[in-house]
């Protein structure tokens, strides 16, 4: 998909805004490009073409999520299965969005990102290893990515925000909370006793 600046409303489009379950968002992922006004799919359009259907990675065009700050944007995609997506760069609050619901935003340098459009154009497999932060083309060719070590331990252990917030500071919040119950009980009062 190597158009520029695809929005969060072209990946999720504002009508829908009303669904605030994750689960069935997929399917109106792109709803705009991948269905016509009667609800057929567009042949021309990049995820209902046969070799592309399916895939798990999404080789995307410079600024992919820029746009409003809505989170269905990556529910969606990831409830149509894409797992990680290549571009040149992404909206801010997107890439957050992404990384805080399980999912890899890979920026890539203008030579690199050219390199995997071209194989991904080709339908040629990709592959990407979180852990060695790679991505491998066909014929060997392996290409370095960067994220953040707190980042990628959250993906490769499957932690969201909460879970890392809890791991890193669990401690201190406890010794917190174990402070506030003995300095204002009344907060930790049981409800059926309150007055």
């Amino acid at each position: 998909m190597p158009d520029a600046d695809i929005d969060t409303d072209i990946i999720f489009p504002g009508r829908f805004l009303v669904l605030t379950q994750k689960a069935g968002l997929g399917r109106y992922a792109f709803y705009e490009k991948r269905f016509d006004e009667t609800g057929c799919e567009r042949p021309d359009f990049v995820l209902n073409q046969p070799r592309w259907r399916g895939a798990a990675i999404l080789v995307a065009g410079p600024n992919f999520g820029c746009g409003s700050s809505r989170e269905q944007a990556p529910w969606a995609l990831a409830d149509l299965g894409l797992r990680c997506i290549i571009a040149p760069g992404f909206g801010e609050i997107f890439q957050a969005n992404c990384l805080n619901n399980g999912m890899l935003p890979i920026a890539l340098p203008s030579r690199e990102h050219a390199l995997v459009m071209a194989a991904a154009e080709a339908a040629q497999p990709l592959t990407v290893d979180l852990k060695a932060c790679t991505i491998a083309l066909s014929g060997g060719l392996l290409l370095p990515f960067r994220l953040a070590e707190r980042a990628r331990a959250a993906l490769l252990e499957g932690r969201d925000e909460i879970e890392s917030i809890r791991q890193n500071a669990g401690a201190l919040i406890e010794a917190f909370e174990a402070k506030q119950r003995r300095r204002q009980p009344w907060l930790y009062a049981d409800a059926t006793t309150a007055g």
